[in-house]
């Protein structure tokens, strides 16, 4: 209650005329840790009925430093301002579970995959060798029984979560969010066979190691008209900096592509446009890229096609995407393109 007042968080006021207050009552949660130990007992006061408020806050937060004394004069400064406790070194935050060593750090999310079984009752289930299942036919089907679409929606929120640290998962979460507003029972069946994938990969996760250098690397691929049910292709990236992880991305691209080269060189533009972003990104830092960013292809035609300037620039007209960051005299920028 002390904490609520000094917030600020309510003004007295007096009651219009013919209108009555809104109930309230206290919420109880109790905050776990990553080992699944009791951290701290939680309560919350909120409004009884439909409410809507001006601004809802996030009170979680990570302070991050490379001099220790400036990040004790944001803390004190925040501390005049919220009530705060420090919790010392990271180690679980919003279900990701943070582990250091000599080597570098382990991000994962175990107790959140180990709690999203439980909570579908597949802690028992038979694993899984594959996130989806090879050649897989998915579509929206409208002759399948429908499944419910509320607690699909829920699971596949979850696994879109899970992805932060799950890049293993991201074509297949990418594929089944795609039937959200219609689910069938299909579509549940690939959801669980994610489960049971991740029944046996629950130690999995991102680890970054310092390597000694800032060099850029991009991965690209993509498919060709594997959507059954309007043919498009699917586009894919991987970006690495110092040999570590950071971006990821995989969806189905928004207009269909008459040939292989062609889903290959929409793939490519959007991992030049995401190289582009972390340069930009590592130059704010104080971090500039010293050597050429490098991307990786493994269609022979879209390589030749990017190759060329003078090509590229004639079919731009075609890859909207694509006309927007190249100027006319073609890349603006040294690349190093190989199907490695």
């Amino acid at each position: 209650m002390r904490a609520l007042q000094k917030n600020v968080i309510w003004e007295l006021m007096p009651l219009p005329h013919g209108k009555k207050t809104v109930g309230c009552r206290w919420i109880y949660t109790v905050k776990l840790k990553a080992d699944g130990s009791v951290q701290r007992y939680k309560a919350r006061l909120v409004a009884k009925g439909k409410t809507y408020c001006i601004d809802c806050y996030v009170d979680d937060i990570i302070v991050t430093r490379n001099y220790s004394e400036e990040q004790l004069k944001l803390q004190k400064y925040l501390s005049q301002e919220f009530e705060m406790k420090d919790l010392g070194d990271l180690k679980y935050f919003l279900g990701i579970e943070v582990a250091r060593s000599k080597i570098g750090i382990f991000l994962s999310q175990r107790k959140y995959v180990m709690d999203l079984l439980i909570e579908t009752r597949m802690l028992g289930c038979k694993p899984a060798d594959t996130p989806i299942e090879m050649n897989h036919k998915l579509c929206e089907d409208m002759d399948q029984e429908p499944t419910n679409k509320e607690q699909y929606q829920r699971l596949v929120g979850r696994l879109i979560y899970l992805a932060h640290t799950r890049p293993d998962i991201a074509y297949a979460v990418s594929v089944v969010s795609q039937f959200m507003h219609s689910p069938k029972v299909s579509h549940r069946n690939a959801v669980d066979w994610i489960l049971r994938y991740l029944k046996s990969t629950s130690e999995k996760g991102l680890m970054f190691s310092k390597n000694g250098d800032l060099e850029v690397v991009g991965y690209t691929d993509a498919d060709w008209a594997g959507s059954i049910s309007d043919r498009r292709s699917t586009s894919s990236y991987f970006t690495f900096v110092g040999g570590n992880l950071v971006t990821w991305w995989s969806k189905k691209q928004n207009v269909v592509s008459r040939s292989s080269a062609e889903a290959e060189y929409r793939g490519m533009a959007h991992g030049v446009c995401e190289l582009l972003w972390i340069k930009r990104l590592l130059t704010e830092l104080g971090f500039k890229p010293e050597k050429p960013m490098e991307l990786h292809c493994d269609n022979k035609a879209a390589i030749d096609i990017a190759h060329n300037p003078r090509w590229s620039y004639n079919i731009k007209a075609t890859f909207g995407s694509v006309k927007r960051q190249l100027p006319k005299e073609g890349w603006g920028m040294q690349f190093r393109i190989s199907n490695q």
